[in-house]
């Protein structure tokens, strides 16, 4: 099996990075004195740098990692008892990256006399608002609407903090809208909504749908996700698309098809145990039964999913209907055994060690909950019939990241003037992102590529673009130069 020995995320560089300035005296040894102690708090420094020297003090500022924010704060503690130290500022370098928001705007022509201000505003701006007017489609040409993406969420299913509110829910909105901006050279804006009513949810998004191309759903709790996106991608003539769901399911799909050329198994021949039918679950099964996969048996948190079965929402009762062919009503351990793949969307812990050891041979094992998966790979026994392993962490190999699916979807859906993403635009991606590792380069720790690898993002727009010319779906360009 494949076993993976890197640190865990609370032990690793990246759990917490921590930005001293200390004002340190002035005399021989004192650097080595304050890097001594440093080292006790399991401890690594990135950098020193010299602000200023006097004959009295020298202020240094250090950057250093740390396992986590309780050993930062002792760590400061314990440097301010030190009589020729002065602890002058520590901070978080991640909520120094966010002060004041992670993103801004900024203008493409310039403004810097009267003839600029004319041609932007007023009185020039005045022809290109009644060009539009008498041709609704210009907006497409003659604004920002054709490369501009509302991030919207209520903030009630947040990464895995769970309800948390709009506000909160901000910063991870504003890192989606730097991913759009770096991976596709997308303009994405944060819409973060006070309110948890669906229908109220709904005609906002509608109402501002005309100053943006496209609409990312982002972080809203089921079962509501399901009826926001099915209404809004009926009564919009954009991209409307849930990436809790389908971009966790087109990143799934692309790292399933490496896995199959892995342990050379075919998708109709799995047995697929599922834990977590939410959002990204039911989606997921989707995308993989309109891949082959047959056999998948879901738990939620009461049990096995099957036909029969109460208590189901609308989402869950699809699920019912169309998955487990053979009604297994069991429990988890009994599902395990001689299972081919066991996927993880629900949280840690959930599944142990002795069930994974009783799967079929050569098994596929994704555990996705975020930041603790449902079983760390290092707590798989050597000897469990496993050869692929992935997570929704950094710090393993095959990390299942949506950053492989959804700028590149989008930026294929708007050059290629997409009113919709279809489900044949997902599996598109996932093949796209999958053939991005040639076949005598994937082993059982590469099944996915880097989210660094900039051509991933371009082949999966490159053939998103070409999907949405074959199925005729194209919106109304319009490109006309207006006198």
């Amino acid at each position: 099996m494949t076993k993976n020995t890197n640190k865990t995320y609370q032990d690793s560089p990246i759990g917490y990075e921590l930005v001293l300035l200390l004002k340190i005296a002035n005399e021989p040894g004192m650097l080595g004195k304050v890097t001594t102690i440093i080292g006790q708090f399991q401890s690594n420094i990135y950098s020193v740098d010299t602000v200023e020297v006097t004959p009295q003090f020298t202020l240094r500022e250090f950057r250093i990692s740390t396992p986590d924010q309780d050993e930062a704060h002792k760590l400061a503690t314990e440097l301010s008892k030190h009589q020729d130290v002065e602890v002058e500022h520590a901070s978080d370098m991640t909520f120094q990256l966010h002060r004041r928001g992670k993103i801004e705007i900024q203008n493409k022509v310039p403004v810097n006399n009267h003839a600029d201000l004319s041609h932007v505003y007023t009185p020039g701006v005045g022809r290109v608002c009644m060009a539009i007017h008498d041709n609704k489609d210009a907006v497409w040409s003659l604004t920002h609407k054709s490369n501009t993406i509302a991030v919207v969420t209520d903030g009630t299913a947040v990464l895995g903090l769970g309800d948390i509110g709009p506000e909160a829910a901000m910063p991870v909105m504003e890192g989606k809208a730097m991913l759009f901006k770096s991976f596709a050279d997308i303009d994405a804006w944060p819409i973060c909504l006070d309110t948890k009513d669906t229908e109220e949810i709904i005609n906002i998004v509608k109402a501002i749908s005309p100053g943006f191309g496209g609409i990312l759903l982002e972080d809203i709790s089921a079962p509501r996700c399901f009826e926001i996106e099915e209404r809004l991608k009926k009564e919009l003539d954009i991209p409307v698309f849930h990436d809790d769901q389908h971009g966790t399911a087109v990143v799934v799909l692309a790292g399933l098809i490496n896995a199959l050329k892995v342990v050379q198994k075919s998708a109709a021949d799995l047995k697929v145990v599922l834990v977590g039918v939410g959002a990204s679950g039911v989606a997921v099964s989707k995308i993989m039964m309109n891949y082959g996969v047959k056999n998948i048996i879901g738990f939620d948190t009461t049990g096995a999913i099957y036909k029969e079965r109460d208590n189901l929402n609308v989402a869950k009762q699809w699920f019912a209907e169309n998955t487990n062919p053979e009604n297994f009503q069991g429990n988890l351990t009994e599902a395990m055994k001689g299972a081919d793949m066991f996927l993880g969307l629900s949280g840690p812990g959930v599944v142990s060690p002795e069930e994974i050891s009783s799967m079929a041979n050569d098994a596929i094992v994704f555990a996705l909950a975020n930041p603790d998966p449902e079983i760390r790979p290092e707590d798989i026994p050597a000897n469990a019939p496993v050869k692929v392993i992935a997570t929704g962490r950094s710090d393993y190999p095959n990390q299942i990241n949506n950053v492989l699916c959804f700028p590149g979807l989008f930026r294929g859906a708007f050059d290629g003037a997409a009113t919709n993403i279809s489900e044949e635009m997902k599996i598109i991606a996932a093949k796209a992102i999958a053939d991005s590792i040639p076949d005598d380069q994937i082993t059982p720790d590469y099944i996915l590529p880097s989210v660094f690898n900039r051509e991933v993002g371009k082949k999966v727009a490159e053939l998103v673009k070409e999907e949405v010319a074959k199925s005729g779906n194209p919106r109304n360009k319009d490109e006309s130069v207006f006198l």
